[in-house]
């Protein structure tokens, strides 16, 4: 009988020591073939909300899935129906907003320790919403991270998120007054916003700088400067298929010479040993998140092996009087 997670009972479940460590399996399992994906698509009604779904398959876990989200005005909402690979069954239905933030920065994380400098111990990040709470998290452990500076346009937010995450994470996070001054200088830069116009500058880069731009994920957003993608020596992204589609920055920055697409890898390609993470310590290197599903389905399955291991989650009844009749076994 398939379990009900809801948001409390995936905050009591999963850490980031464990995303990151499912979201590391999840690109090693894409580099060796023993995972399908999926690219999300949108359904968007003229006037009404979006429908997002990205599907993947997880050999090793045995599971296969879906994300399906809305997003609207009046906000987001997610759901990760998570199914047996064997039997087709369905295990769980997650509620998958805690869970996406993690995977989130889990990947990010997973990309920092790859492709940053062994010696990278500062950080600047645009952005201060709970996106950027998870990233700074799974960042600081996979280096040795000394101090962070933090903007958001809202100031009061960003003094309050300054103020959190240095409690959480027992380092300096400094809030500061602008992009440039969080950036200029850092070892790790992260974007983690809403907008449409880029919010980095190229000539704010020092060599051996590692970005992770997590924020725009439609063709017609972009966190980045032309400049500073022109400027990275290695670009690497979670699916170039899904890349090609919805990432604003390397689309704008492309435009219409396809052949650049070549030099991008997939972050599986460097998980997997197939690429190197970084040519050399004055390389700037970019990780381009968009999000993909196998991210989802592996934290899924090890969410609901750790909630059927601890007995959390509510059981739900479906189909069971078909099963148990004999119906239901056609489509």
């Amino acid at each position: 009988m398939p379990i009900l997670l809801n948001e409390a009972d995936v905050r009591a479940l999963l850490t980031m020591p464990t995303a990151l460590a499912a979201v590391e399996d999840a690109f090693r399992q894409l580099a060796e073939g023993a995972a399908l994906v999926h690219s999300r698509q949108r359904l968007h009604m003229p006037g009404k909300s979006y429908l997002h779904y990205m599907a993947a398959g997880d050999s090793r876990g045995g599971y296969m899935g879906l994300k399906i989200y809305t997003s609207s005005p009046g906000g987001l909402r997610f759901v990760i129906p998570l199914f047996d690979a064997g039997s087709g069954e369905l295990l769980a239905l997650i509620e998958a907003d805690y869970l996406g933030q993690m995977r989130t920065g889990a990947a990010s994380g997973v990309a920092t320790k790859y492709m940053a400098r062994q010696d990278a111990h500062t950080i600047g990040i645009v952005g201060t919403g709970s996106q950027a709470r998870t990233q700074l998290e799974a960042v600081a452990l996979v280096r040795k991270i000394a101090s962070v500076r933090a903007f958001g346009r809202n100031a009061e937010r960003r003094e309050e998120f300054a103020k959190e995450m240095t409690e959480r994470l027992k380092l300096p996070v400094t809030p500061v007054g602008s992009a440039k001054e969080a950036l200029t200088g850092a070892d790790i830069v992260i974007t983690s916003t809403t907008a449409n116009q880029p919010v980095v500058e190229g000539a704010w880069l020092k060599p051996g700088t590692h970005i992770n731009a997590i924020g725009a994920n439609f063709p017609q957003k972009r966190e980045l400067q032309d400049e500073a993608i022109r400027r990275c020596g290695l670009i690497a992204v979670d699916s170039r298929e899904q890349s090609k589609i919805e990432a604003g920055d390397l689309i704008h920055a492309f435009g219409n010479d396809p052949s650049r697409w070549e030099s991008v890898r997939e972050l599986a390609e460097i998980v997997g040993g197939q690429a190197p993470g970084r040519s050399s310590p004055q390389e700037i290197t970019l990780f381009k998140s968009n999000g993909i599903a196998i991210e989802d389905i592996v934290v899924g399955g090890r969410v609901y092996a750790m909630a059927k291991e601890r007995s959390i989650g509510r059981e739900i009844e479906m189909w069971q009087r078909d099963l148990r009749s004999g119906r239901g076994r056609t489509t």
